[in-house]
């Protein structure tokens, strides 16, 4: 089908667009802009590049995508934002491209980005993520497949979000969250395993035991870090999303939750 874009809306001539694109109301796309087909802008909406994205995204009002980096140190250079497929960015939701020449903020595909949510530069977020309204992330995060960011909760930056982990509302972290797990608090700290889930997700019971023992001996039994770590990767047949777990511990480098 042909591109819809309405009258009022402005298109650069230095834009690349697919097919079967609506483009709405003020809409405002600017040279460097790669836009997928079979997305949609709902009105009001600004993108900048050089900006890569990916089919079927839908992107509500006053959503701002692509500006230039936040970070004080930019001069100008040719930074990057890429986005998957499939994803929702609601309303002033902000994603901005990286700082360093060369360097990307990559956005995976099938998120769910509320209002108000910001991705800074230079973070890598994965697929099937939510962000709820205000959920933040400060530069250079990187942000695991399902993970979840509950309203208002602010991450810090060169932070890491394992996969499958959930921030409670309200939340500042300060340090890296572990794969499975559930965080909440100002500072956040890591509360249990992200049970319910898991097992929504199709993990297996033996897994989710697992990713619990695992659990409890970072947590529960009082051990440094480093000795729990070992412990762990002394167990006999270690499932996958153990090992997973003890990888991410292994090389974090501002510390757990």
């Amino acid at each position: 089908m042909a591109n819809q874009i309405h009258s009022s809306a402005i298109v650069d001539p230095g834009a690349e667009l697919g097919d079967n694109i609506e483009i709405g109301p003020y809409c405002v796309i600017n040279a460097g802009v790669k836009l997928g087909s079979g997305c949609v802008l709902k009105s009001h909406v600004t993108m900048d590049g050089p900006t890569e994205i990916g089919e079927g995204n839908t992107f509500y009002p006053f959503a701002s995508i692509g500006q230039r980096t936040q970070d004080l140190k930019y001069d100008a250079e040719p930074t990057y934002l890429r986005i998957g497929d499939g994803n929702t960015f609601r309303e002033f939701c902000t994603i901005n491209r990286a700082t360093s020449a060369g360097d990307a903020t990559v956005i995976g595909s099938h998120g769910n980005f509320l209002s108000y949510s910001h991705v800074g530069h230079d973070c890598i977020v994965g697929d099937h993520v939510i962000f709820s309204n205000n959920g933040t992330l400060g530069g250079h995060v990187i942000m695991g497949d399902y993970a979840i960011i509950s309203g208002l909760t602010a991450v810090h930056q060169f932070c890491k979000i394992g996969a499958h982990a959930i921030i409670g509302g309200c939340s500042k972290v300060v340090k890296d969250i572990p794969p499975y797990m559930t965080a909440d608090g100002n500072p956040a700290k890591t509360r249990a395993i992200n049970a319910i889930g898991l097992s929504r997700r199709g993990f297996s019971d033996e897994a989710i035991a697992a990713i619990k023992s695992a659990h409890r001996t970072l947590y529960r039994e009082k051990r440094i870090v480093s000795e729990a770590v070992e412990i762990l990767k002394s167990g006999d047949a270690i499932l996958p999303e153990v090992q997973e777990l003890i990888d991410f511990v292994s090389a974090s480098e501002r510390g757990i939750c």
